[in-house]
C-alpha cells in the first residue's frame, strides 16, 4: 500500500500557524454562525407555512381513515347481527315447516281413516242393496214361476174338464201339457 497521502497531509497541518487547526477566522465564524441562523430561521419559515398545513393534513386524513374504520366495524357488526337475525328465522321457518308437515300428516292419516271407514259403510251399505235386489229377484222369479205353474194348471183342468177325459184321452192331454211346459220361457 502506498501511504504517501499520509506523508502529504501531515506536512500540510505542519504548515499551519499555531492555534489555528482548520485556517478558520473571524470572518469564517461569523459566515458559520449567520448560515446557521438562516437555515434556523429558514426552517422555522417552512415549518410554519408547511409543517402546520401538512400535518393538518395528515391529522384529517388520520380522522378520515379512523372515521372509515369505525364504520367499516359498525357495518360489520350490523352484517353479522342481520346474518344471526336470517340464521334464527331461518331456524324459525325451519321449526315452523316441521309443525305444518307434522299437522299435515295428522290430517292426511284423520282423512284417510274417515274416508276408509265411510268406503267400507258405503260398501256395507251396496252389498246390503244388492243382497236385497237378490231377494227380491228370487222372490220375483218364484212368483213368476208360481203364476207359470197355475197358468199351465188352468189351462190343464179345463181341457181336462171339457173333455170327457178317458184313460188315453188323459194321457194325451197329460203329454201335450208336458210339451206346452217345455217349450214355454221362463221370465227372469
Amino acid at each position: 500500500m502506498d501511504f504517501g497521502f499520509l506523508y502529504t497531509a501531515a506536512a500540510t497541518v505542519a504548515e499551519l500557524p499555531p492555534g489555528r487547526v482548520f485556517d478558520i477566522d473571524q470572518q469564517t465564524l461569523i459566515q458559520i454562525v449567520l448560515n446557521i441562523i438562516n437555515v434556523a430561521a429558514l426552517a422555522g419559515v417552512l415549518a410554519f407555512l408547511l409543517y402546520r398545513p401538512v400535518r393538518n393534513v395528515l391529522n384529517k386524513r388520520s380522522t378520515k381513515i379512523q372515521g372509515q374504520l369505525m364504520q367499516a366495524e359498525e357495518e360489520l357488526e350490523k352484517a353479522t347481527d342481520l346474518r344471526h337475525k336470517y340464521e334464527q328465522k331461518m331456524e324459525e321457518v325451519e321449526r315452523e315447516r316441521e309443525e305444518i308437515l307434522g299437522e299435515a300428516r295428522k290430517v292426511a292419516a284423520d282423512s284417510s281413516r274417515r274416508l276408509l271407514a265411510e268406503a267400507k259403510k258405503e260398501a256395507e251399505t251396496i252389498r246390503e242393496r244388492a243382497a236385497a235386489n237378490v231377494e227380491m229377484e228370487w222372490e220375483r222369479a218364484e212368483n213368476d214361476m208360481r203364476t207359470a205353474i197355475i197358468d199351465v194348471s188352468a189351462v190343464i183342468a179345463e181341457k181336462f174338464v171339457t173333455l170327457a177325459i178317458n184313460k188315453e184321452t188323459h194321457d194325451k192331454l197329460f203329454e201335450e201339457s208336458i210339451s206346452n211346459l217345455e217349450g214355454m220361457k221362463w221370465k227372469d
